[in-house]
């Protein structure tokens, strides 16, 4: 007695081949998934680069020895939720101002009570690429010709700065008279004007205000204007050439010291000790003196204590 038919064993035959070619076939159908590196150099170029679309993408692709087509990268971006470039391509103010800091400037007022409670206004502008800091001056009273005269001292100091200015940021504040503003449109300055009550449009000048009343006024009695004066031009001084920047990689807007890392650290006090400068001391030069066969180094305080020994009334000039 047969436990079953032959047309049952031909079907289990014909299933076994079946899986013999069907068993190892695990691939999706399709094209084979992008790598993982692939995809994130995709996205990295759409995303520096907001003006490219899919196939110029897929040019650079081409160039970089990738093999893809521009619908695996219309893929690759969908998928990451990344807009096609007409979408991306609109510039934010944050891009304006990356590309053309170099040549934007930003002025404004703020105001500082002395003493006695007389209220003293400072002009100052900031240059947006290298965070330097030009102090205008500081007046109890400042009109239009006061104004319009700061103007031209600062036109004629940028004269032989290494970058062109062609943009001039301030509020609305009727102390920037008309006049003021002709003396920019002179040398081809464009003004822009922030929004009313939109502080946040001028932040550069803004966050300077902020710098130099936490680091120095509000650690400081102002007797007069000319105190004023001479304290603004001391911290100006120091935020340009040694205070680094955050904004600059914590570089100098003005000087272009490096970091040392020789020489014995030294500190600095600045506005009688409200802020401390720390630097580098150079070591004392050595003085070579050759004599016959033979060539002394000795350091120059002990040649200064050799001569005091031999000649008491002896000074250095210095």
């Amino acid at each position: 007695m047969l436990i079953f038919k032959p047309d049952t064993m031909l079907r289990w035959h014909r299933e076994l081949v079946r899986r013999k070619w069907t068993l190892h076939q695990k691939r999706k159908p399709g094209r084979p998934r992008l790598s993982s590196e692939l995809e994130e150099l995709i996205i990295r170029l759409a995303n520096e680069n907001h003006r490219w679309g899919y196939d110029k993408i897929h040019g650079e692709l081409l160039k970089l020895g990738f093999a893809v087509s521009p619908t695996s990268v219309r893929n690759v971006l969908k998928r990451h939720q990344i807009s096609p470039a007409p979408q991306r391509s609109s510039l934010s103010w944050r891009s304006f101002l990356g590309h053309n800091k170099d040549q934007i400037l930003a002025c404004d007022f703020f105001t500082i009570e002395t003493i006695s409670l007389k209220t003293l206004y400072v002009l100052f502008f900031i240059e947006l690429g290298s965070r330097r800091v030009h102090f205008a001056g500081c007046s109890a009273h400042p009109n239009s010709l006061w104004v319009t005269q700061q103007a031209r001292q600062l036109v004629w100091q940028l004269e032989n700065a290494p970058h062109s200015k062609r943009f001039l940021i301030h509020d609305r504040d009727t102390k920037f008279s008309k006049s003021f503003g002709t003396v920019f449109v002179s040398e081809k300055i464009k003004i822009i004007r922030t929004p009313y009550r939109a502080p946040r449009a001028n932040a550069f000048a803004e966050r300077w205000v902020r710098s130099v009343r936490e680091e120095c006024l509000d650690h400081i009695l102002i007797i007069n204007e000319s105190h004023l004066y001479r304290v603004l031009n001391e911290y100006v001084d120091t935020c340009n050439r040694s205070r680094p920047h955050q904004g600059i990689s914590q570089n100098f807007p003005v000087s272009n010291a490096r970091h040392n890392n020789e020489g014995s650290i030294c500190r600095r006090k600045i506005l009688g000790g409200i802020i401390h400068d720390y630097f580098r001391q150079p070591s004392s030069p050595v003085l070579t003196v050759g004599r016959g066969f033979c060539t002394i180094q000795v350091y120059k305080t002990a040649v200064i204590s050799i001569l005091h020994t031999v000649n008491p009334d002896f000074t250095t000039g210095c």
